[in-house]
């Protein structure tokens, strides 16, 4: 079985860069990164290594919205249900917080996606928490009662 494998990841040289992209995603972005290396643009994939890069760029952009959705929904749980606060929500928090600064750290020019889709964010956070605490909605106020500072306060706890 292993002879299957080891023949399946040798790919013929005469494979285009552009056909390896449908065959060996991770062979292609070896090879993109070899051809790069080398300034060879002219067998380089450029059409599928643009849609990659501006994909990896949306997908940061998810990344910063998911774990801002999921500690907001928990700072909310966490301030409007204290009789229910448990050491799992203290964990998520402190996890999806540390997670967005570690995105902020690596790409600072994300805050810009943070700040501009915080409201709606916001939003969304509220119907989570409600449909997940049971609690009505309206008990949640319609803009967020934590500032921007306060979420990304690793010390932060609402009372």
């Amino acid at each position: 079985m292993n002879m299957a494998i080891t023949n399946q990841a040798q790919t013929p040289k005469t494979i285009s860069h552009r056909d390896l992209y449908e065959q060996d995603f991770y062979l292609w972005i070896e090879q993109a990164a070899n051809l790069l290396r080398a300034e060879n643009l002219n067998e380089l994939d450029l059409e599928n290594l643009i849609e990659e890069i501006e994909s990896m760029g949306r997908s940061e952009k998810r990344s910063i919205s998911s774990n801002l959705r999921i500690l907001l929904m928990h700072l909310l749980k966490y301030k409007y249900q204290p009789e229910k606060r448990s050491n799992s929500w203290r964990y998520t928090i402190i996890e999806h917080r540390k997670r967005i600064q570690e995105d902020l750290e690596d790409s600072p020019s994300l805050r810009k996606h943070f700040l501009a889709e915080f409201d709606k964010i916001y939003a969304d956070a509220r119907e989570l928490a409600s449909v997940e605490t049971g609690l009505d909605i309206n008990l949640f106020p319609c803009e967020s009662p934590f500032t921007t500072d306060q979420i990304l306060d690793k010390s932060y706890l609402p009372a």
